[in-house]
């Protein structure tokens, strides 16, 4: 065949081609094939089930916090089949729970916009109980409404409120780090006290004191696993809350690395919630770094019925789902964010280690603290013995508390100081303002 018929019959094809694309009907696709159908059903399906899970799943919690340490009855108070005063939704609020307002009824919703509902009465923190308000909160109930145990859920401290309604109620944001959320003071309010002062060797004052240490925002998810209640300076050894959206892409989703988002889960949902389920992990078992693991075996945990397992999936799903919310209009400033963005890529080099757009390194992102100029404690802690490079967007949403896994930098300032000094980067005032723009709008 001649070069110039090859063309003519290339050319004829196309044609053919055209014409019978015209010949559809404008705007209709294709109908989706048997396993496209299929994937976008099992994709709907899963969301729905991470997120219900996410907001509602306690994988049995109730058990340990209800059952054995009866948080409920600190909660409900004396005069409601509980002990001491109870907690009022004032209180409950001062500690950082939140409100979902979207289960308030339209009724109640009114009564309190006029002030006719008592916010001082432990009875008002059970009806909102009851209602599957209390962010991360549930109640289990007896035939007389009475309340019997309590459990808790990933959204205790991984979701907050918009405060649309009011200051501690509004609409629901999951994957932002409840850094209001004081956890070590709501356990302390437990009557019994006493499994968790048998399993770290020493007495119930002193696992209050420890508790008292953290303060809002703050949880130490390896002190049942070491047994390291405070830093050798004498400070407290909680890490900052970490946020649980912006994770799609991100290998590692632990300030120190030691695991993925499902390993997370797991050690969370059964070891931390104290959910029935099944963990493993055996670097848990080495007893000089975790003998409080290795002695209790929770670093092979196989509860019965596995209320955690099957919900893994679903919950990761949904989690990688979440988005790093976008920085609000006005919050920062457009012309410094775009030269910073230009330090940030070029002569800053802080896109070597936070790269766009998961700002973390793709693959292996751990660095060890010599690296980061920081000291080993917490990387210490755990298997890894590094720290993970933070996926920095949405750093905007959770400034409070400070930055760094233990928020020992207050501001974004403080972090470019470091930095600057750490790495001699030798950067003016104004680089500096400019990069502080940049991570606040990205």
């Amino acid at each position: 065949m001649s070069r110039n018929t090859f063309a003519a019959a290339l050319l004829a094809a196309a044609s053919s081609l055209v014409l019978i694309g015209a010949s559809k009907a404008p705007g209709k696709p294709a109908a989706p094939s048997a396993a496209d159908a299929s994937v976008a059903r099992y994709a709907k399906a899963m969301l729905a089930d991470g997120q219900q899970t996410f907001r509602f799943d306690t994988f049995g919690s109730e058990h340990f916090w209800g059952d054995t340490l009866q948080l409920h009855k600190a909660i409900t108070g004396a005069k409601n089949g509980g002990v001491g005063a109870g907690v009022s939704p004032k209180t409950a609020l001062s500690v950082g729970l939140k409100v979902d307002a979207d289960a308030l009824p339209a009724t109640l919703k009114a009564q309190l916009a006029a002030g006719k509902v008592n916010l001082d009465d432990p009875a008002t923190t059970i009806a909102l109980l009851k209602l599957n308000a209390v962010v991360g909160v549930k109640a289990f109930t007896n035939p007389d409404g009475s309340v019997k145990s309590m459990g808790i859920e990933c959204a205790f401290c991984h979701s907050t409120v918009d405060d649309s309604f009011a200051p501690g109620i509004g609409k629901r944001l999951d994957g932002w780090p409840n850094r209001d959320l004081n956890v070590g003071a709501i356990i302390s309010l437990a009557p019994n006290l006493q499994p968790v002062a048998d399993l770290l060797g020493t007495d119930v004052a002193t696992v209050k004191k420890v508790l008292a240490t953290w303060g809002p925002g703050r949880f130490d998810a390896e002190l049942f696993k070491d047994g390291k209640a405070l830093r050798p300076d004498g400070k407290q050894a909680g890490t900052l809350i970490p946020p649980a959206f912006g994770l799609a892409g991100v290998n590692l989703a632990t300030w120190t690395g030691f695991g993925s988002v499902p390993y997370w889960n797991a050690y969370v949902g059964v070891t931390e919630m104290h959910g029935s389920g099944a963990y493993y992990d055996a670097r848990l078992s080495d007893k000089a770094q975790y003998p409080v693991s290795a002695k209790s075996g929770e670093w092979n945990t196989r509860g019965t019925p596995d209320r955690t397992t099957g919900k893994l999936g679903a919950l990761q799903f949904y989690q990688l789902a979440i988005p790093a919310p976008k920085a609000p209009p006005g919050s920062y400033d457009h012309a410094a964010f775009a030269r910073g963005k230009a330090l940030f890529d070029g002569s800053a080099k802080c896109a070597t280690c936070h790269v766009p757009p998961l700002f973390t390194e793709p693959g292996q992102n751990l660095h060890t603290p010599a690296e980061m100029g920081i000291d080993a404690f917490q990387a210490d802690r755990s298997p890894t013995h590094m720290y993970r490079t933070a996926p920095l967007a949405g750093l905007w949403a959770h400034q409070k508390g400070g930055f760094y896994h233990d928020g020992r930098y207050a501001t974004l300032g403080e972090v470019v100081d470091h930095y600057d000094s750490h790495f001699a980067l030798k950067l003016s005032a104004r680089d500096k303002h400019d990069l502080v723009e940049y991570l606040k709008g990205i």
